[in-house]
């Protein structure tokens, strides 16, 4: 590896003293280092790149923050196929699962090719508006459908594969791949799922039905949800981080993308351990 970005939430001190840190040791190595002009400017004699333009760049990531952070970053790299080592400067991430003490040894590993990815599913979210595609957007954690803060329950007709499924009728609807599974549809009550599963899951925020519960389908399935008339504020979220008004008669159409995101393992936990850790299983 000849280039690795740097990406940190530029108003946390750690984070820039963290960066700082990995930088000189970087440059020790002679790797070029190519740092997000937003953390730059907290940072003395330091050349900043436009986030958009580092991933082409790089042969590798290095995201210091917490899990939102590393979703914006995965924005970012968009199609490409570069790998990303998530740190935790927090408590532990679901995405950002290696500590600031495994970092500079896991760089160690990764330098000499001893790594292992995760490779994760993203979804293709099209937003369709009388039959024109209005917008898109690709996915890693989850999409969600809810209504404004006074809005009433909305009429969400889902179908998969062209077969109905039914009308939620829900505060919302989260369309979650395995990745965010542990996201806003574990707080909804939907199931947590393994990350290399090739499933989906639909979770119906508080449903005005009790019998509504959450359905896991195959990522192969196409599953559109067309929002009823609707008079009140009806919001569409792509990752918890950008996305638009819908209009009732709007259809948001979900599928597996082409693309994955790529993150670099913890040579020290797993999935379940970190589960246990962040979930506290097995505390009283």
């Amino acid at each position: 590896m000849k280039r690795i970005g740097i990406f940190a939430k530029r108003h946390q001190k750690d984070a820039i003293r963290l960066a700082e840190e990995v930088i000189a040791w970087l440059s020790e190595r002679n790797i070029e280092v190519c740092v997000d002009e937003a953390l730059a400017e907290s940072m003395t004699g330091v050349r900043g790149y436009p986030g958009k333009s580092i991933p082409p760049l790089v042969d590798l990531i290095v995201v210091l923050g917490g899990d939102g952070t590393l979703i914006s970053v995965a924005r970012l790299i968009g199609d490409l196929r570069t790998p990303i080592i998530g740190v935790n400067l927090g408590s532990l991430g679901f995405l950002t699962e290696i500590t600031t003490d495994e970092l500079f040894p896991m760089l160690e590993q990764v330098l000499a090719g001893n790594f292992e990815v995760s490779e994760r599913m993203r979804l293709l979210a099209i937003i369709r508006r009388k039959g024109e595609e209005v917008a898109r957007y690709r996915v890693l954690n989850d999409v969600v459908i809810n209504k404004g803060a006074l809005a009433r329950i909305i009429d969400m007709e889902a179908s998969i594969d062209d077969d109905y499924l039914t009308t939620f009728k829900a505060d919302g609807l989260i369309i979650a791949t395995p990745t965010g599974s542990t996201a806003y549809n574990l707080a909804a009550g939907g199931p947590i799922i393994y990350p290399g599963n090739h499933c989906l899951v639909i979770s119906p925020i508080c449903p005005h039905m009790l019998t509504n519960r959450p359905i896991i389908v195959s990522d192969g399935a196409v599953i559109r949800i067309e929002v009823k008339f609707q008079d009140d504020d009806v919001v569409f979220t792509a990752d918890g981080q950008e996305g638009m008004p819908l209009k009732g008669g709007d259809v948001v159409e979900l599928r597996k993308s082409r693309h994955t995101t790529l993150l670099i393992k913890s040579p020290s936990k797993d999935f379940f351990e970190v589960l246990r850790t962040k979930l506290r299983w097995g505390q009283r």
